[in-house]
């Protein structure tokens, strides 16, 4: 059985109140979205920054923290914006001479790559960008593939590119250098279709010199109505992302917690985070799947009876669904003659023997059934609110 979290005031899995009483501010809001230019300094501003890099080479003064940067739209009217968390997020990156690495973007453009390059100093960070959009391209680099956009897709991305970055330059920098290496496959929205917009981010890296690499990697669901802002949507997450790997390492909870800065769920649906490596083999997934409700990042999480968080889309695909309670206060013999009695309802072969008689199409008031289900196509969920979760997972202090 599989096991999905539901805000607890709100037991829904199509529910979406609160992204449709915002919807009309967002969509005056992302009128004022940059559409082609990204953070630029202007004055003795560059001046001063500049003058802090040179400074900090020499390890005179600590990083510097930009409080906002100006993202100047182009068009008639020069409207301006500001995305001072992300700008501030990719400049302390690119400020810390400890992290070194690779950035590789597959199906959207390169806009996180976009956004180390646009505020400047990414020499210092970006040993390598790529984007291996041509189909051949990406199998001779990473290995073929039946599809792209994948777990195990971003998963081989993120293998080949660190391993390649960190056998490249362990003998030149490796002792006191942090390797990363950062990837995402995703598919934005298409000329002329309404397609399904999806991805898959990851980062994989080392929290200090010298340490055995960790995973973290997320699935997104973007839901801007263009091509364009889907792109910048997850430029900023991509941001948030290795910002908050290499920034918090060890602290998934802090990670989480700064996913969708400068975003809104308006934006982008964050349904899946999976954590992995030496600095998170403490992590609870249930307290993960937990977090992504509790902080609005999701409407519902889906995990499997052994706690691994399950993409919805993909674990509901083309099955039949009997949902039941996940809680039970305690489990009594009322609740067990429930569950019996909806099962043989709902499927055709109630006793689970595979063997259909003539019986199993006829209910207790002698009318035959109109329909049934196979239990091989069905897919149990076991319902659970957080409020739920709460008591259940007995490491959620610590998550």
């Amino acid at each position: 059985m599989y096991s999905a979290i539901l805000p607890s005031a709100e037991v829904s899995f199509s529910g979406r109140s609160t992204a449709q009483k915002h919807a009309a501010s967002v969509s005056q809001l992302s009128r004022f979205v940059p559409k082609c230019q990204g953070p630029s300094f202007s004055g003795s501003n560059t001046s001063k920054q500049l003058h802090s890099v040179s400074q900090l080479a020499r390890g005179a003064v600590r990083t510097p923290r930009l409080r906002s940067v100006r993202v100047v739209r182009a068009g008639a009217d020069q409207i301006e914006s500001t995305f001072s968390k992300t700008a501030a997020k990719a400049l302390e990156v690119n400020l810390n001479p400890k992290w070194y690495g690779v950035l590789a973007e597959i199906g959207a453009g390169q806009e996180v790559a976009r956004w180390f390059f646009r505020v400047g100093a990414a020499a210092g960070t970006i040993a390598k960008s790529i984007s291996a959009y041509d189909m051949t391209i990406s199998d001779a680099t990473y290995g073929k593939a039946d599809r792209y956009v994948t777990r195990d897709r971003v998963q081989n991305m993120l293998d080949y590119e660190y391993l390649q970055c960190f056998l490249t330059l362990k003998t030149a920098r490796g002792k006191d250098t942090a390797f990363f290496a950062f990837a995402d496959t995703v598919v934005a929205k298409a000329f002329g279709r309404d397609n399904e917009c999806h991805g898959w981010l990851g980062i994989k890296y080392q929290s200090r010199p010298g340490a055995e690499p960790n995973t973290v990697m997320i699935h997104c669901r973007m839901l801007d109505s263009t091509a364009q802002l889907q792109q910048e949507a997850l430029g900023i997450l991509g941001v948030n992302l290795v910002h908050g790997s290499l920034r918090k390492a060890g602290s998934h909870y802090q990670v989480l917690a700064g996913l969708m800065d400068d975003l809104s769920r308006a934006r982008i649906e964050v349904d899946l985070v999976d954590f992995s490596g030496p600095d998170y083999k403490g992590v609870d997934k249930r307290c993960v799947a937990l977090r992504l409700v509790e902080k609005g990042l999701c409407d519902a999480a889906l995990f499997s009876p052994s706690g691994n968080l399950q993409i919805p889309q993909e674990a509901l695909y083309k099955k039949n669904v009997l949902i039941t309670r996940g809680r039970f206060r305690p489990f009594t013999l009322l609740h067990n003659d429930m569950l019996i009695g909806a099962a043989s309802q709902f499927f055709c072969d109630p006793d689970g023997t595979g063997v259909l008689s003539s019986q199993d199409f006829i209910g207790e008031s002698g009318d035959a059934y109109t329909e049934c289900v196979y239990r091989d196509d069905t897919l149990v969920l076991l319902e659970l609110t957080t409020r739920d979760m709460m008591e259940v997972c007995v490491r959620c202090t610590s998550c």
